[in-house]
């Protein structure tokens, strides 16, 4: 089921109850690490963070009128979904992401940039936010850009 919000509150109502909490805290983590020149909003009916085309006018390669994704929290059907595009772009953050969790003791869900968190009480938001914090949007945008030649 796709949800059609416009607002983070918009989706947050749309999401089981028993997964709104851990939508608010992950995004909270995530507002409290990220470098503050990404800006928050929907993309792809997601809510996300994503290099504002003031910074970045070129936008995304899938398509220009789009800002780049930075980062989309989703809730599917069975999981919810951490979705890093600085760990599909860059492979020493995903590497240094894999070791950490798995200190953290938990089972890893991951695709090529998506983490998914099959138990919502069982999310490490420390390590969300230490990963988030990591990098900054110009190692983003280098890094992006390096990887789309």
């Amino acid at each position: 089921m796709v949800i059609k919000a416009a607002s983070f509150d918009e989706y947050l109502v749309q999401i089981p109850p028993e997964r709104q909490a851990a939508f608010v805290r992950l995004r909270e983590v995530i507002n409290n690490n990220i470098d503050p020149r990404f800006e928050e909003g929907m993309q792809y009916n997601f809510p996300s963070w994503f290099v504002p085309h003031s910074i970045y006018p070129q936008g995304y390669h899938c398509d220009h009128k789009q800002p780049l994704p930075f980062i989309s929290i989703g809730n599917q059907k069975n999981f919810i979904a951490f979705y890093g595009c600085f760990l599909y772009n860059d492979d020493g953050q995903r590497d240094w992401f894999i070791d950490q969790y798995k200190k953290t003791g938990l089972k890893l869900d991951m695709g090529k940039s998506c983490v998914r968190f099959k138990k919502h009480d069982a999310i490490p938001f420390e390590l969300i936010g230490e990963s988030v914090a990591r990098v900054s949007l110009e190692e983003f945008i280098a890094t992006y850009e390096k990887h789309r030649m």
